[in-house]
C-alpha cells in the first residue's frame, strides 16, 4: 500500500474549529482515515493511502464550519458513516430555519432531516429517541415556521408533569410556578427561535400556549400546531385523550424516549409504548426513530446512552 503526502491550505476557514479542543478532531480523523496529520500555520500536512477520500471528507467538514456549525468527534463520526456508505449527503446543505438572531439552522444528522420531512407529510408524527437528538427543538422550529406562514393560528406545547424522583406538592409557589420547571425545554426552544420578548407577547395574547397535559382534556385543537414532549411519561389513557384533541387543519408531534419512563410501570402502561404498538400502520401517522448516534450534544452523552442501554 503506497502512501502519499500533500498539504492543504485552510486559511480561508476557521481551522481551530476543525482541529477541535486539545486536537481531539485531528486525532479522530487520523483514526478514521488511518493517516498522519500535522497542522501548522493554517495548513494540514497529510500522509496516508486515501488522499482522495480524505480531501472529499475534509470538504464536507469545512463547508459545515463555514455555516457556523460546531464540529466535534460525534458529528465527525456521523458524517463519516454516511460518507463511507455513499449516502445522499445533500441534506447537510439545506438551511431549515433561522434563530431569533438570524443565524441559519442546518440539520446535523440525516435523521433530523427525516424528522422535518415526516412532520411536513403527516398530520401526526411520533418522534422517538434519546435526549440530545434535537427532537424538541426541531419540532418547535416547525411549529414556529407554520405559525409565521399562517398555516396555524396557535402553537400549543405540553408535557406530562410526572415527577422524576420529586413531588410537586412539596415545591413552593402556585401551580404555574410548580409546573414551569417541567416546561423549560419548550420555553428555551421558543426563546431561541423567536426571541424572549416576542414569546412573552404571544403567550399573553394566547397565540402560544404552554401547559401541563392535564389541561388538554375537553378541547378540540383546530388550526393549531401541537407538540407533546416527554410522551413516554403519559399513561395510555392520557395519550388517547391527547391524540383525540387533533382538530381540522392541525398538526401534532409526539416526542419521547421509551428508555426514560418515570411512570410506575407495575401500575401504569406508558401511553407512548401503547401508541407505538397500536398505530404503526395508520395512514397519516408518521414515525421517526432516532439512535444514540444521532445525539448532537457532547460526545460523552452518546457513550453514556449506549452503556446504560446495554445494562
Amino acid at each position: 500500500m503506497s502512501y502519499k503526502e500533500f498539504e492543504i491550505d485552510l486559511s480561508d476557514h476557521d481551522a481551530k474549529e476543525l482541529i477541535g479542543a486539545f486536537d481531539s478532531n485531528l486525532q479522530y480523523l487520523e483514526e478514521l482515515f488511518n493517516c498522519n496529520l500535522v497542522f501548522r500555520n493554517n495548513t494540514f500536512k497529510y500522509e496516508g493511502s486515501d488522499p482522495e477520500g480524505f480531501q472529499s471528507f475534509l470538504k464536507i467538514l469545512t463547508d459545515l464550519i463555514d455555516k457556523g456549525i460546531t464540529i466535534d468527534t460525534g458529528l465527525i463520526r456521523k458524517l463519516y458513516k454516511s460518507h463511507v456508505r455513499e449516502e445522499d449527503l445533500s441534506w447537510r446543505d439545506r438551511q431549515v430555519g433561522l434563530t431569533a438572531g438570524g443565524k441559519p439552522i442546518f440539520c446535523k444528522t440525516y435523521n433530523q432531516q427525516l424528522l422535518i420531512e415526516t412532520i411536513k407529510q403527516n398530520p401526526l408524527t411520533f418522534s422517538i429517541g434519546p435526549a440530545g437528538t434535537g427532537k424538541t427543538f426541531l419540532s418547535v422550529m416547525m411549529a414556529v415556521k407554520a405559525f409565521k406562514r399562517g398555516d396555524v393560528e396557535k402553537i400549543v406545547l405540553t408535557r406530562p408533569a410526572v415527577e422524576a424522583g420529586e413531588s410537586l406538592g412539596f415545591l413552593p409557589g402556585d401551580l404555574k410556578e410548580k409546573i414551569d420547571p417541567y416546561l423549560m425545554p419548550l420555553y428555551d426552544s421558543l426563546d431561541a427561535l423567536m426571541g424572549k420578548e416576542t414569546v412573552e407577547k404571544l403567550l399573553e395574547k394566547g397565540s402560544i400556549e404552554i401547559m401541563p397535559l392535564a389541561y388538554m382534556r375537553g378541547r378540540t385543537l383546530d388550526k393549531c400546531f401541537v407538540i407533546l414532549d416527554e410522551a413516554q411519561n403519559t399513561t395510555a389513557g392520557q395519550m388517547l385523550m391527547f391524540l383525540t384533541r387533533l382538530g381540522n387543519s392541525a398538526k401534532m408531534v409526539v416526542n419521547g424516549d421509551i428508555t426514560q419512563i418515570d411512570l410506575n410501570l407495575r401500575r401504569e402502561e406508558s401511553g407512548l409504548v401503547r401508541a407505538l404498538n397500536t398505530l404503526q400502520n395508520v395512514e397519516g401517522i408518521g414515525f421517526l426513530e432516532f439512535e444514540s448516534s444521532d445525539v448532537v450534544r457532547h460526545p460523552l452523552v452518546e457513550k453514556i446512552i449506549k452503556l446504560y442501554s446495554n445494562e
